[in-house]
């Protein structure tokens, strides 16, 4: 069963998808098609707003953040896994209080039922790169208790 986070970060993913198809479209016109969906009232609403809003108001310093990560052309990113990057992107700075294994492995998750093939594969590999960078203190705290265990 999926939670409401997971939900939320689902829904925010397909309006960023949106976004980048329709640049022009407002995002409340985006939220409010979204919100049409009969599964949208089990989505925690304030984490899908939040994401969905902090990413579009964000996004040209989000990819910023993405793009030396990439290891390939970003005209090559499909749209999907680019959405998702940023909404991760947009998690693992703005949200302190949610670890980064979570946030990646929702991303990762997400990747799998909305992207390519190896989609997740590419996704997981620039998140973690992005997480050292971002939140070193936390992903080598990570690495030391993985090692001593």
């Amino acid at each position: 069963m999926k939670t409401a986070r997971r939900r939320a970060r689902e829904y925010a993913v397909q309006g960023i998808y949106e976004w980048q198809l329709n640049a022009d479209r407002p995002a409340s016109l985006i939220e409010k098609h979204l919100r049409e969906n009969d599964y949208f009232p089990k989505a925690d609403e304030a984490l899908f707003r939040e994401i969905l809003f902090g990413v579009l108001n964000d996004s040209a310093h989000l990819s910023k953040l993405l793009v030396p990560f990439y290891e390939r052309d970003a005209a090559e990113v499909s749209p999907v896994e680019r959405a998702i990057m940023l909404m991760a992107a947009f998690e693992l700075t703005a949200h302190p209080q949610t670890p980064c294994p979570v946030i990646i492995n929702e991303a990762i998750e997400i990747a799998k039922t909305f992207g390519g093939t190896d989609g997740h594969k590419f996704v997981n590999g620039v998140l973690d790169k992005l997480a050292a960078e971002v939140r070193a203190d936390e992903v080598l705290a990570i690495r030391n208790r993985r090692q001593g265990a």
